[in-house]
């Protein structure tokens, strides 16, 4: 996922981009190494001194499509979108040899995962990791040549315990699929424990019967592919988002069925006495749905986030909620969080909370803002952490902490997962309408 960014920190006015440059390029931070000939991209990924190249590297294409303005360096970010994210780079005068001589042995890519963490990763501080001392303890103990499924512990070890979302490594040993087993938080954990087959799945199915028929009673639209569940009932507007992104079952980006039925439901919200936005069950997506999403309830441009690479030493980019041009809704709106709210949902409630017409309910969010950055290791295992700090307009660091509600609401109460989220909705629902 790339997340989309206000450009106002690194930005000079200037006209639309121009086409990126052919070339060889460092990025400051996130540990690439980029090599352009007209519409060919190769893309290398360096941590410690080992440097390999990356199979995907071609889906990154658009990524950096186009050359920006900034202070000095680079710029490069997608040609089409004013608030797109800005990667920096340096052009190098050749591939550095590294990067001709990968090393693809699986304690090479141990090595590879410390490295990135150690150089990348922007959330020890807040989770309390001593990452230097666990590094010192796994190597210390990692042969010269270590069997498949011990390097792959080992690197499973470097990871344990830090909670974040969007770290995740999986690989297939010894022809048996692995992959590191993150928390979900509390109220999936507690989900997925139960003895049901698909537990999830049966949750899903209770959680939308109770916004369908409990919130709305049974009035209520599920649209946009089932992402997008909207109703008004005794003059409070309700819409719930559970994914940013997806709205299209063909296109997972389009955003065609989204707009429509923000349309619909802004036009149905006007004259309400508040609205409800719920995303207290959304697993993330596009932050540039997010922005879409958020749009809709700004009166004017505010300052949502900063974001930057991790170690890059570049100056933050500032991301702003500005205001739609389509039917809005600028009446008091209720945002619903949860500890299930991750990622592009975290974005898009940073986004909400800035907003004066907005209360921020429910419980804290996960804490996992970044966007996830692929690697592909030279022996073919899949690696993705976050290598970015997130901080809300003050200055505060978001990752590792998530937002924190002004009013706490249990919407998934232990004891009631099933249907605790619709009697507490429709409480608050019953308490707005009076």
């Amino acid at each position: 996922m790339i997340a989309a960014f206000a450009l106002a920190a690194l930005l000079q006015q200037s006209p639309m981009p121009s086409v990126a440059p052919d070339g060889v390029f460092r990025s400051r931070g996130y540990g690439l190494v980029m090599v352009r000939a007209g519409q060919d991209i190769r893309v290398y990924h360096e941590a410690g001194g080992a440097c390999w190249p990356d199979p995907d590297g071609e889906d990154l294409k658009d990524s950096f499509a186009a050359v920006v303005p900034v202070a000095d360096g680079i710029g490069l970010t997608e040609a089409h979108d004013d608030q797109a994210s800005i990667y920096v780079f340096d052009r190098l005068p050749a591939l550095p040899p590294a990067c001709e001589h990968p090393d693809s042995s699986d304690r090479a890519a141990v090595l590879a995962v410390s490295d990135l963490m150690q150089a990348y990763y922007p959330g020890f501080e807040a989770r309390k990791i001593d990452f230097q001392a666990r590094r010192r303890e796994v190597l210390g103990r990692l042969s010269q040549t270590p069997a498949p499924s011990q390097a792959f512990a080992a690197a499973a070890d470097l990871l344990s315990g830090l909670d974040d979302a969007h770290i995740e490594l999986s690989a297939e040993i010894e022809g048996r699929a692995q992959d590191l087993q993150v928390s979900s938080g509390r109220t999936l954990d507690a989900v997925n424990a139960r003895s049901e087959p698909r537990a999830e799945r049966a949750w899903l199915g209770a959680w939308r019967e109770g916004v369908l028929q409990t919130i709305l009673d049974g009035e209520g639209h599920a649209v946009a592919n089932n992402r997008v569940f909207w109703g008004v009932r005794d003059g409070v507007g309700y819409l719930a988002i559970v994914t940013m992104g997806g709205f299209d079952a063909e296109d997972a980006a389009s955003t065609e069925a989204l707009e429509a039925a923000l349309d619909e439901a802004m036009v149905a919200f006007n004259g309400a006495k508040a609205v409800i936005v719920d995303v207290s069950n959304n697993r993330g997506g596009y932050d540039s749905v997010s922005r879409l999403i958020a749009s809709r309830f700004a009166d004017q441009p505010r300052v949502a986030y900063t974001k930057r690479g991790w170690g890059s030493g570049v100056a933050p980019q500032v991301v702003e909620v500005r205001p739609s041009d389509r039917p809005g809704y600028h009446g008091p709106v209720w945002l619903l969080t949860s500890d299930i709210t991750v990622s592009a949902g975290e974005t898009f409630s940073q986004m909400m909370t800035v907003l004066p017409n907005v209360t921020h309910a429910g419980t804290r969010t996960r804490g996992a803002f970044s966007d996830q950055s692929p690697v592909v290791l030279a022996n073919g295992w899949r690696f993705a952490m976050p290598m970015e700090l997130y901080a809300d307009p003050q200055g505060h660091p978001l990752e590792g902490r998530g937002l924190t509600p002004q009013v706490r609401i249990d919407l998934y109460p232990e004891g009631d997962l099933d249907h605790g989220h619709a009697k507490a909705v429709k409480a608050l629902m019953r308490r707005l309408s009076h």
